[in-house]
């Protein structure tokens, strides 16, 4: 029986979420399944991936052939690496205790890439952020100082526009007593 190691798709249409599984090749995709070694899920950034590395050792040991997704996943979690180190404790070349502490000195250093992946898509984000408020607080002061201008505008318009009705008021006025005096010599 041909066993291997693959992913079996869950989640909704266009928003998957795998499970990681040791199967009879001759199964479904989605079928029946020997054990569940972990999950994956590739929509999160960095994408999560949770795995029983023991187990997935213990199956690789016993022959089961990984998919190519499926290697890529063991690689990037350290089973693959540990299942290599065990082969060199096995030959002699180093000692178990060697073995586990290069071992947890690489999980060390993946866990700080990851880490600073993170912190990076964190800052990358509040970056982008914080000039989205700029942009908006500078198109906020556009508009806060066109409606001042055209405030101002409408203003001296209709100022120009009452400027000469008062002076023509104004010079009414003054010509009408101007007439009335004239009008009061000629009675006189």
């Amino acid at each position: 029986m041909s066993v291997k190691i693959r992913l079996q798709r869950h989640g909704k249409k266009g928003k998957p979420f795998f499970h990681i599984v040791v199967a009879d090749a001759r199964a479904r995709r989605d079928g029946r399944f020997i054990e569940k070694l972990g999950v994956y899920n590739p929509i999160t950034n960095p994408a999560t991936i949770e795995l029983d590395v023991d187990a997935a050792v213990k199956w690789l040991n016993n022959g089961a052939q990984p998919t190519d997704t499926a290697r890529a996943i063991l690689s990037y979690k350290g089973a693959l690496l540990k299942k290599h180190l065990q082969g060199g404790v096995a030959k002699g070349a180093f000692d178990e205790a060697e073995a586990e502490k290069r071992f947890n000195a690489w999980l060390e250093s993946k866990e700080a890439a990851v880490n600073s992946k993170k912190d990076g898509l964190a800052q990358s984000k509040e970056a982008a952020k914080k000039a989205a408020l700029e942009a908006e607080a500078k198109v906020n002061e556009a508009r806060i100082a066109a409606a001042a201008q055209a405030e101002a505008d409408a203003k001296a318009a209709e100022e120009a526009a009452n400027a000469p009705a008062e002076e023509v008021v104004a010079e009414t006025a003054e010509e009408t007593p101007a007439a009335e005096a004239e009008g009061t010599e000629a009675e006189a």
